[in-house]
């Protein structure tokens, strides 16, 4: 399925946040220059770049062609292997080198000296010699009797290469001479990692049972056996700071340290990780470790601890599962605020990721669910499914009103402690056991000023609390505002109105103090959820035909439709100045429509159905979240920095497939300009630039008025600012003071002379009949019918200096012809319809200084008025434009009023 270059008028992408690695194995390097290690994490079809002393992000490469299936390092480089081929990626961020040879995914790489080992799915085992880029060496594995699933370099083995396969055995091979040198039979079970020990000759092997062999290569026998209880073995490593100890991760998230002088368990980390341990590296010299997990998390562990044991230094992290619920919050649209399908909600800053935080995981009881661990928490709650949040008290209390999937209860939350808040919001007719009683809160809302909040349940009740105290403070209707489930709830700007919606497609409006109906909307389908603009008191309803009615509450009634999605509609959001629309739907699509036109104005296509989106209050960015993907995707507004034609879209139209941005910041004007495609843009409207508008218009210098404007009344200013008296210079001291000889020497100051005839000024005066300079100039180009840099000269020059050319043009040095040729310059310029304002500065200053010579010579005379038709003709043509554009101002002007 292939991409379109500009999917979206209105949309390009920007980035996405909330990676922070996958299921790939992490790698790490060291800076020699830096003296820091650095931890590179796979995050789809890119890789992140972090360090350890803050775990801030340093580098994002570029995007690969297919999700990076493995990574591995060297001094110099980063290796990656993405579908078929490998990349050696420079300075962290740009692919220098591609290597082609595979017929089949690359699962396996190892850096070796110069080189560059690759294995794929199929058994092809290839030596790259990193110098050249081409292959050293080919070897074919059958996978039948020998698939590799684990690769290592055993150190002092020089040119040796020890392969672990699914079948349980192990052969050593010499990449040099491609020969197998020996094979050890192994234990009987599948390989799952080969790691190099701290001593010479032993290796450890992790099995799929949950086995760490610690093998003796040069005598082929068995040092010591570990055994893990929780799962196969995916990564091992060892401390090499003087402590002997190997630490294993296992496919249920554990870490187990082995104490290797005493061959024994030393203790286990529980729940490091929420899925299996993927990537786990002991730095050099160093009391760290760092793991990551396919929880989309990163974790530098610090061994510190009175026993020996680890603890959590530092961590990033991101949702281990899809977001179900999306919001930006604030007015200043740098905060995307998310409810996780993990029970976890968030905050992504847009601006940088140092700014995120972790508001934690629902639970019943919190620090039960502490002592617990993630997996064995019978207290956590079930995921938020909608949320409403105000800012406007939040630093007083909790202000985020949550409700959970199948679930009646209803927390709250509080965005500056970054914390669950401390009230459970349930009413007593309910009974919390979800079993007897089937009932769930559907809707909630906050008052704009943070001291109400709204729950509507699948009963029909709608109930009202105090965001303070949590306590209940009355219902809508006698019994139930709605004879079904409640879809949508919503409160006015101004605490006037409550707005309820049934599944059964009925509106409600309700007074807010005294809680009384002032009037119901029927509409013509079921309600799936509601949306309202407080601003200008307009209610986006989604009906289950796939239509969206939008009702202005103030006269209740149904003032646009819109309809084209061909599924179930997700989610809505408006603009912050209430004139868009925006959609999404199963069907794949997102779409703007504009309010005041009630059109579709556009529409571009997704691979995975965005789930929920939400507009930024500024304006800036549209943030979407897609089904099956755990990363929030922003997408920049092109009308903000750029032309946009907003001409509506035709009801067939064909929207086109957009890629999902990456974590990589792109420039959309230059991606559009690198991905752009010969086709014309449809629905755009042409630019055209000042130099296209010429023939049209006419256009300025856009030089400052200083250099231009005060032409005329030079001779003014300089008359001005000349100075009362003319300066006097200091009398010069001589380098030495002459002495008179005597019995008391003095100076002799005597022969001091003010005589400063000596120091008078030669002018020398132009020979005559010698042309100036713009005299010389006028004459070539009237030769060669150019006259482009006789302008550029003039701009370049000040006031004085262009004075002082124009009046040495009729000077006894020069000819009329350099007069003639000056007027052709003028006419010539007023012709180009460019520079209006230059051309007549230097056209008034020209009549000034030499008008009586133009007059009184016939040549010149007929020159000028050749002259006056061209400056005529164009200002006609300005003056006639001007007139049309003050008189339409005019009528909307009077139409309006």
């Amino acid at each position: 399925m292939t991409f379109s270059a500009n999917p979206s008028k209105i949309f390009a992408g920007y980035r996405a946040l909330g990676f922070v690695s996958n299921h790939v194995p992490l790698a790490t390097r060291y800076h020699k220059r830096h003296k820091e290690n650095y931890i590179v994490t796979c995050v789809g079809r890119s890789f992140h770049v972090y360090n350890t002393s803050r775990l801030g992000i340093v580098a994002v490469s570029d995007i690969h062609p297919d999700d990076i299936s493995a990574v591995a390092t060297d001094f110099r480089y980063v290796y990656t292997a993405a579908g078929k081929n490998i990349f050696s990626v420079a300075r962290n961020r740009k692919i220098e080198k591609t290597f082609e040879g595979h017929a089949a995914e690359v699962h396996l790489l190892l850096p070796f000296g110069h080189h560059l080992i690759s294995v794929d799915v199929d058994g092809f085992l290839i030596v790259w010699d990193l110098g050249a880029g081409k292959p050293y060496l080919q070897t074919k594995f059958d996978p039948e009797s020998f698939s590799v699933t684990a690769v290592a370099h055993p150190h002092t083995y020089m040119n040796k290469v020890l392969l672990g396969s699914e079948q349980g055995t192990l052969q050593l091979w010499n990449i040099n001479t491609n020969k197998l040198i020996y094979s050890f039979d192994g234990w009987g079970v599948s390989i799952t990692v080969i790691q190099q020990s701290t001593a010479v000759d032993v290796m450890a092997i992790g099995l799929a049972d949950g086995q760490v062999i610690l093998h003796n290569l040069a005598v082929d026998k068995t040092v010591v056996k570990f055994k893990q209880d929780f799962g196969p073995v995916t990564a091992i490593s060892f401390r090499t700071d003087g402590h002997p100890m190997m630490l294993t991760g296992s496919a249920a998230g554990h870490i187990a340290l082995w104490d290797l002088e005493n061959r024994k368990l030393h203790s286990y980390l529980k729940d490091a990780h929420y899925s299996s341990v993927t990537g786990l590296q002991c730095l050099p010299s160093e009391p760290l470790m760092v793991t990551c997990a396919a929880d989309n998390s990163l974790k530098v562990w610090i061994f510190d601890l009175a026993d020996g044991g680890a603890r959590l230094l530092r961590l990033r992290e991101g949702h281990s599962a899809p977001p179900s619920f999306i919001r930006f919050y604030g007015t200043d649209g740098q905060n995307i605020l998310t409810a996780g399908q993990d029970s976890t909600v968030r905050s992504f800053s847009t601006v940088h990721d140092k700014n995120n935080k972790n508001l934690g995981r629902a639970s019943y009881f919190k620090k039960a669910s502490k002592r617990a661990g993630l997996k064995l928490d019978k207290y956590k709650m079930p995921p938020v499914v909608r949320f409403a949040a105000e800012q406007s008290r939040e630093s007083d209390w909790d202000n985020i009103l949550a409700c959970h999937r199948s679930l009646n209860l209803v927390s709250t939350w509080s965005y500056q402690r970054t914390t669950m808040g401390k009230h459970m919001i349930s009413h007593p007719r309910f009974s919390t056991d979800v079993s007897e009683h089937s009932i769930t809160a559907t809707a909630v809302d906050i008052s704009a000023c943070g001291n109400f909040g709204f729950i509507g349940y699948s009963t029909g009740h709608v109930d009202i609390y105090n965001m303070q105290s949590g306590q209940h403070r009355g219902s809508f209707g006698e019994e139930t505002a709605h004879d079904c489930t409640v879809r949508g709830v919503s409160v006015d700007a101004l605490n006037q109105k409550v707005i309820t919606a049934g599944a059964d497609g009925t509106l409600s409006f309700w007074k807010f103090k005294t809680k009384e109906l002032l009037g119901t909307l029927k509409l013509n389908a079921f309600v799936s959820q509601i949306v309202l603009h407080r601003d200008s008191s307009m209610l986006a309803v989604a009906l289950d035909d796939f239509t969206i009615s939008l009702v202005d509450i103030d006269t209740r009634r149904v003032v646009r439709q819109f309809s084209g999605h061909t599924s179930s509609i997700t989610d809505m959001t408006f603009r912050a100045d209430g004139r868009w629309l925006l959609t999404a739907s199963l069907d794949c699509t997102i779409r703007t429509w504009n309010i005041p036109t009630g059109k579709l104005i556009d529409v571009f296509l997704l691979h995975s159905a965005a789930t929920t989106i939400s507009m930024s209050p500024c304006g800036t960015f549209l943030a979407t979240s897609h089904v099956g993907d755990v990363g929030v995707y922003l997408w920049s507004n092109k009308t903000l920095y750029s032309h946009v034609s907003l001409t509506p879209i035709p009801v067939d139209y064909t929207p086109k497939l957009a890629q999902l941005p990456s974590t990589v910041i792109s420039d959309p004007e230059s991606s559009e300009m690198l991905n752009g495609s010969t086709e014309e843009e449809e629905f755009e409207d042409d630019y055209k630039s000042p130099e296209q508008i010429a023939s049209e218009l006419v256009t300025l210098s856009l030089l400052p008025t200083s250099r231009w404007l005060n032409l005329l009344n030079l001779d003014i200013i300089k008359m001005r600012n000349k100075p009362k008296e003319p300066p006097k210079a200091p009398k010069a001291a001589p380098f030495y003071l002459p002495t008179i000889a005597g019995l008391q020497p003095s100076f002799d100051v005597s022969s001091q002379s003010t005589d400063n005839s000596k120091t008078q000024s030669h002018i020398k005066k132009p020979e005559l009949g010698s042309l100036s300079d713009l005299a010389m100039q006028l004459l070539k180009a009237h030769q060669n019918h150019s006259y482009e840099s006789i302008l550029s000269s003039l701009k370049e020059m000040g006031p004085s200096a262009i004075d002082r050319e124009i009046r040495l043009l009729g000077d006894e040095g020069s000819t009329d012809e350099a007069m003639l040729y000056f007027i052709e310059f003028i006419e010539a310029t007023l012709k180009t319809n460019k520079h209006f304002e230059l051309a007549h500065s230097y056209l008034a200053l020209f009549l000034k200084v030499h008008g009586d010579q133009l007059s009184s010579k016939p040549q010149l005379a007929s020159a000028l008025e050749s002259l006056t038709n061209t400056q005529l003709h164009s200002w006609d043509r300005v003056q006639s434009l001007l007139q049309k554009s003050l008189g339409m101002v005019n009528y909307l002007r009077s139409a309006t009023v």
